[in-house]
């Protein structure tokens, strides 16, 4: 079974490139985050035809995760239990303060399914905008609440094959970023973010991609801005962490780079893990 995950940065305009990607790689399972669209707008046709089954969460232009598989595809929730949801500020009348809606609306940012015997998530970690945001507070708080999730469905079921997969928005190393200094006082590489991340470990799950492919500079997305690709101003982002049960299975890893490449590509690139049967 081929799993991966790519954060495809509107799936309406890329639909094309998903598909050849899915033919050339044969992959069974493919977590899509960032699809940027609703869910009638989701092009389901599209990879119907090319024999994938399709469930998908998207309210608007922004987020939206998908997953496609043609090993099946069952048991589908649209967030995680305890999955904070996130208000915009908006300001109010004389004082110049800001209010807070009162019901934060959870974003479509998780989607689980079963295939072929593995729990699928397809995350699409919530990008914190800046140190002191109330942005960065709710992303620390997202991770958390999949932390104790994540941990509750192994206390469940030591045995649960589960694999949470996606664009996590946090470079765990220096060595995962083109240069470090740069991002001093930011966000995706501060202690609290690195410290969430890895207790995803604390709590019995392996990150195999850097188990495979340790070597440092090895990145997952590259801006737009500034020649980013071609200058390799690069950051390691997506990720795959997996039960115990799914880590015995796991047989090879890979970071399809040149999908970086040619016409109107996604800033992000496809993460690729192959499980034995």
């Amino acid at each position: 079974m081929r799993l991966a995950t790519w954060n495809v940065n509107s799936v309406r305009s890329r639909v094309d490139r998903v598909l050849a990607f899915l033919e050339r790689t044969q992959t069974d399972v493919l977590a899509l985050q960032e699809t940027k669209c609703r869910d009638d707008q989701f092009p389901h046709a599209a990879f119907a035809a090319a024999g994938y089954e399709v469930t998908h969460v998207g309210y608007s232009q922004w987020n939206g995760v998908a997953i496609l598989s043609r090993v099946g595809l069952a048991d589908v929730e649209t967030h995680f239990p305890g999955q904070p949801g996130f208000a915009k500020a908006s300001s109010t009348a004389d004082d110049g303060l800001l209010a807070i809606d009162a019901v934060a609306p959870v974003e479509a940012r998780a989607l689980g399914a079963t295939c072929a015997g593995v729990r699928v998530w397809s995350l699409y970690v919530p990008h914190g905008r800046a140190l002191g945001d109330p942005h960065f507070t709710y992303k620390l708080a997202w991770l958390g609440a999949l932390q104790e999730q994540a941990r509750s469905w192994l206390e469940a079921d030591p045995d649960a094959q589960v694999a949470l997969v996606g664009d996590w928005n946090v470079a765990p190393l220096d060595t995962d970023v083109w240069n470090p200094a740069y991002f001093v006082g930011k966000t995706h590489t501060s202690p609290a973010e690195r410290d969430a991340f890895a207790a995803f470990s604390a709590a019995g799950y392996t990150e195999v991609t850097r188990e495979l492919l340790p070597a440092p500079h090895t990145y997952t997305y590259w801006d737009y801005k500034q020649l980013s690709f071609p200058r390799n101003y690069g950051m390691r982002i997506d990720f795959a962490y997996v039960s115990p049960a799914l880590r015995s299975r796991v047989t090879a890893a890979s970071i399809e780079r040149d999908e970086r490449k040619g016409q109107a590509p996604s800033d992000h690139v496809p993460v690729v893990v192959d499980l034995a049967d």
